[in-house]
């Protein structure tokens, strides 16, 4: 009888367990204290078995191998990953928000413009936009959205028919992101993001 209250009790407790929306915010420039967080949000949305992992996210960008580090976290961890981008998700940002399963924009939001800059805010030479390029065309491609508009977020001589010229860099506004494939919805807050997941998941912010 003992055994069977506990195997109902823990099973009880991991079903609840599941079925929350896990949340951190990236809001600064992404540097190694951020990858920091997003190591330890995406431990601990884990262990709790969380059904959805959420970002709300506002950067301008910050260090290319930050990025890639947490860029390849998002993609190998089991979990659905969704992102809300409040309002900036450029460079480094664009990447990471490609990284996740779901886009969401808020009105006025923006994503691209992912060229690598030094400190000076000068383009770095070809072998740097280069890595980067590639790194944002394999990372559309595993989460399914269209690799030529991510690349061309990075390269400015790339030409896409009807998205964007040669000497330009792409950056979608919310409406475009939409329209092409690299937003989900339009979102003013996190409480409409998670009135569309099924279930009526609860929010848990990461501390």
């Amino acid at each position: 009888l003992l055994t069977t209250i506990v195997f109902l009790l823990c099973s009880s407790l991991h079903t609840h367990a599941e079925d929350i929306v896990y949340k951190f915010n990236i809001n600064s420039e992404i540097s190694p204290s951020v990858t920091r967080l997003v190591e330890s949000a995406l431990q601990q949305a884990q262990s709790r078995h969380a059904a959805y992992i959420l970002i709300e996210l506002d950067t301008y960008g910050g260090l290319v191998d930050d990025a890639d580090k947490i860029r390849t976290m998002l993609l190998r961890t089991k979990i659905p990953t969704l992102v809300f981008i409040k309002n900036n998700a450029a460079s480094a940002g664009a990447l990471i928000s490609i990284a996740c399963d779901s886009i969401y924009m808020a009105s006025g939001a923006t994503i691209g413009a992912a060229s690598v800059v030094n400190q000076n805010g000068e383009v770095m030479p070809e072998k740097y936009q280069s890595y980067m390029r590639k790194k944002m065309r394999a990372t559309a491609e595993e989460t399914g959205r269209n690799p030529l508009i991510a690349e061309g977020m990075t390269d400015e001589n790339l030409a896409i028919d009807g998205i964007k010229e040669k000497g330009k860099i792409v950056t979608l506004t919310t409406d475009e992101a939409l329209k092409l494939g690299f937003c989900n919805a339009k979102t003013e807050n996190i409480t409409e993001i998670i009135k569309r997941l099924p279930g009526s998941p609860e929010l848990v912010n990461h501390q």
